[in-house]
């Protein structure tokens, strides 16, 4: 999904700009994928149990289908399958085959699963769109960062908000605009070259309160590429 729209919105002769007031259908679903990508993260690094939780199930199962192999023969028997309350207990549903149940311990390996999937995404957008010049993808990610910086900046337009959860929303938003600029730009976003106004998003960022500013601000700290550089400004 995430190529095909960044297909749309950095291909052609429109300007960024053009392109956010002409194509806002396909804006709106761009940020909402941002806003669920980084509301994932958020849960996910506020359950670091997970992956322990995760752990366990597997081992739990296949204790599970060694009894069932040596009760039931190697193929087993459905029935008594069926009425282990490990099952039962999910509607009899059958358990996570192995292979999904290793890419899923993969996955949740990393601190902002969702986040790393998105950028490789985006980075191999970028890869395999030769025909679509590096700087209409950054200037899109850009254009719509400045968008969302600018409406968070004006109180005028921050209470027109109908939900107080927009405001959350659009510093979601925000944020993963960076963090995919920092990945596909070749100098990254904190550079003084950067079309993105990382500062001032920082600065609104830290503005906010803990519970909203937190899990963005590390999201910014342990996702993005460049900020460890040397070229990066302390």
């Amino acid at each position: 999904i995430v190529p095909k729209l960044l297909g749309e919105l950095c291909s052609g002769a429109m300007s960024p700009a053009q392109h956010l007031e002409q194509q806002q259908a396909l804006v709106k679903q761009f940020a909402e994928i941002l806003e669920f990508v980084l509301k994932f993260d958020e849960y996910k690094m506020k359950t670091p149990a997970i992956q322990n939780d995760f752990s366990y199930y597997r081992r739990t199962m296949n204790r599970r289908q060694r009894m069932w192999s040596s009760d039931c023969g190697a193929t087993g028997d459905r029935n008594n399958r069926l009425q282990d309350p490990l099952l039962s207990c999910c509607g009899g549903s059958e358990e996570v085959s192995s292979d999904l149940a290793n890419r899923m311990s993969l996955f949740y390996a990393h601190a902002t699963p969702m986040l790393r999937v998105l950028t490789e995404a985006t980075a191999a957008f970028v890869q395999q769109n030769n025909d679509i010049p590096v700087e209409n993808t950054t200037e899109t990610l850009a254009t719509m960062a400045k968008v969302c910086l600018r409406m968070l900046e004006s109180p005028s337009l921050v209470s027109q908000f109908e939900h107080e959860e927009t405001e959350l929303l659009v510093l979601r938003v925000m944020v993963g605009l960076v963090i995919l600029y920092d990945h596909v730009h070749p100098q990254g976003a904190f550079t003084k070259s950067s079309n993105l106004d990382v500062k001032g998003c920082i600065r609104l960022l830290k503005e906010q309160p803990p519970v909203k500013s937190e899990p963005l601000l590390n999201a910014l700290r342990y996702t993005t590429k460049h900020l460890n550089d040397d070229s990066t400004p302390k």
